[in-house]
């Protein structure tokens, strides 16, 4: 067998073989990571509720998704209203609510109400007043993104769970910046319906390792054919004219 690589072309194939195969590498460890965080989260909402205690020992990344308790009130005259669509693309909206306690003022994802019960005198039974528990999910939502609309601030309408945005606008001041969302428990008159926390990662990594190596291993194939192609790489070498045989 005999090899006789062009050095221009090797050094640049070896160059990028690499880079592909540390993209693949990388992939992998992104894999490994995500499937680990997605077990903690299921592993998170399956632990019994934290106390409020428990959650702020832990600060706001380590209660993610953890489901908590809390003993206070709601101060329903500061509703405010995220727009977004259900599964079947209608248009609803999460209903969010200050809720204070002994230790602050914390925002409650309450559910979902249909555009007809937006109004909070549609639904008066599930305007809870006084004393109440909750149990809910720790969530620390999303930023807005660029191109998501401002918020009508007259019909206290956001298109993004803006929290900061939302709590400036009412003057409110939270403990920390998370929403908890409340769980399925049924409220008075059957609205809001809580229990929307979705869970859903995406999970492409291992896809995208396949498609970087696919590529390192094409490019491997395009530069031994290419030798090949040229006389430089072969499994007996040529014959040189005029040698007896």
């Amino acid at each position: 067998m005999y090899f006789r690589p062009l050095l221009g072309f090797t050094i640049a194939a070896t160059l990028l073989f690499a880079f592909l195969m540390w993209l693949g590498v990388w992939q992998v460890q992104r894999l490994h990571w995500k499937l680990g965080l997605i077990a903690q989260v299921n592993a998170n909402l399956a632990a019994k509720p934290l106390t409020l205690g428990e959650a702020l020992k832990m600060g706001p990344e380590g209660a993610q998704y953890h489901r908590i308790t809390l003993d206070g009130r709601f101060d329903n005259t500061k509703e405010t209203y995220v727009f977004t669509t259900d599964a079947n693309g209608d248009a609803v909206f999460h209903v969010l609510t200050p809720f204070e306690t002994g230790a602050g003022t914390f925002l409650v994802d309450r559910g979902l109400v249909t555009p007809n019960l937006k109004d909070p005198s549609t639904r008066r039974a599930g305007e809870i007043a006084g004393d109440t528990r909750i149990t809910g999910v720790w969530r620390i939502p999303d930023p807005p993104g660029f191109f998501t609309p401002g918020p009508d601030r007259k019909t206290r309408v956001w298109y993004s769970r803006d929290i900061a945005g939302m709590a400036a606008a009412d003057g409110v001041k939270l403990v920390e910046p998370v929403i908890i969302e409340a769980d399925a428990a049924p409220n008075p008159g059957g609205w809001p319906r809580g229990g929307q926390t979705v869970v859903a990662f995406r999970n492409e990594h291992l896809q995208y390792a396949i498609t970087w190596f696919a590529l390192a291993a094409g490019l491997l194939g395009v530069y031994l054919a290419y030798h090949v192609s040229r006389g430089r790489l072969g499994l007996r070498a040529r014959e040189q004219p005029g040698r007896a045989r």
